[in-house]
């Protein structure tokens, strides 16, 4: 049984430094047969094209990135501090090599767009709207250029994603 609400986004009271930037987030993109979900600490909110958008950047060579690439949908589940081991899990481990569900105890769930985690205290349900791939003659700070490869090709895809539905646990 679902145990969420949906909200508006711009009702969503927590700051999204804290939920991003701190207490970190899973994105999640597939389907009921074969899905991935990546812990992530980069990103933003806000308004753009004069809809409620999420700013996600995600390397190539992450497994979560084929199911991104191939999907109109994902989410972006965020959990209290009690998940924190599962969210370092699925930072560290790839799910190319393990099964993050049985690995972490999270439960998946599926709606008509895409998959999330019932543990969730918040879920954002994205549709993706542009992408672009970071060049580094578009980076101006030489600390950031060095923190990537010499040769580029490891530089995170951005994608500008609309935010359809905003979920809160009950």
């Amino acid at each position: 049984m679902n145990t969420f609400k949906e909200i508006n986004p711009q009702d969503i009271s927590e700051s999204p430094f804290t939920l991003i930037g701190k207490d970190w987030m899973l994105v999640t993109a597939g389907t009921e047969k074969k899905f991935n979900t990546m812990t992530a600490s980069w990103g933003g909110v806000g308004i753009m094209w004069n809809k409620p958008v999420v700013f996600t950047f995600i390397r190539p060579q992450r497994y979560t990135y084929e199911f991104i690439e191939n999907e109109e949908f994902f989410t972006l589940s965020f959990f209290t501090e009690d998940y924190r081991s599962a969210l370092k899990l699925c930072g560290a481990k790839s799910g190319r090599d393990v099964d993050k569900v049985a690995q972490t105890g999270l439960t998946p769930y599926f709606d008509e767009n895409a998959p999330y985690f019932k543990e969730a205290k918040l879920v954002l349900v994205c549709r993706k709207m542009y992408n672009q791939a970071l060049k580094e003659d578009c980076i101006f700070d030489p600390t950031i250029k060095a923190s990537y490869n010499d040769d580029g090709s490891d530089y995170h895809k951005m994608y500008v994603s609309e935010i359809v539905k905003a979920l809160v646990r009950e």
